[in-house]
């Protein structure tokens, strides 16, 4: 029983974290402070008025996602391969982080069963990939 709780050096105790998301990890928090900079200053629009920051939840079509994501990755490509482009990098890749976001939002909104049939079937490609098949050099 002891092997699923973790005790610390204070006497707390939790138990083991080795099963749960570790966004703490994932995430570049500095990413993620730019995202929302990028994000609020495109909520004022042309007419001086300021969006509400979730409006992109409302829905967006797929279609202009992807557009705006084509343009978006141009530009990134572009700047990649040093070429001069009018919104610099940083904005081409936030760009194209909240376009590639937007559709992924709509597409799971749309089809909620997105996310497990891909995780399957990335587990399935998983068992079939070679690299991964267990040798009976590599075990124990």
């Amino acid at each position: 029983m002891t092997e699923h709780v973790r005790t610390f050096e204070t006497g707390a105790n939790r138990d083991l974290d080795t099963t749960k998301l570790d966004y703490e990890g994932f995430f570049s928090p500095e990413v993620l402070r730019a995202f929302a900079i990028y994000m609020d200053f495109n909520r004022h629009l042309p007419d001086g008025t300021r969006r509400d920051s979730d409006n992109w939840q409302k829905g967006i079509p797929l279609d202009v996602y992807m557009k705006s994501l084509s343009r978006h990755f141009m530009d990134a490509w572009l700047a990649h391969r040093d070429y001069p482009i009018s919104e610099g990098r940083v904005w081409a890749l936030l760009g194209l982080m909240f376009n590639t976001m937007g559709y992924l939002h709509e597409f799971m909104k749309a089809h909620p069963s997105a996310l497990p049939l891909a995780l399957s079937a990335a587990h399935g490609r998983r068992v079939d990939d070679p690299r991964w098949k267990k040798t009976e050099e590599s075990e124990p």
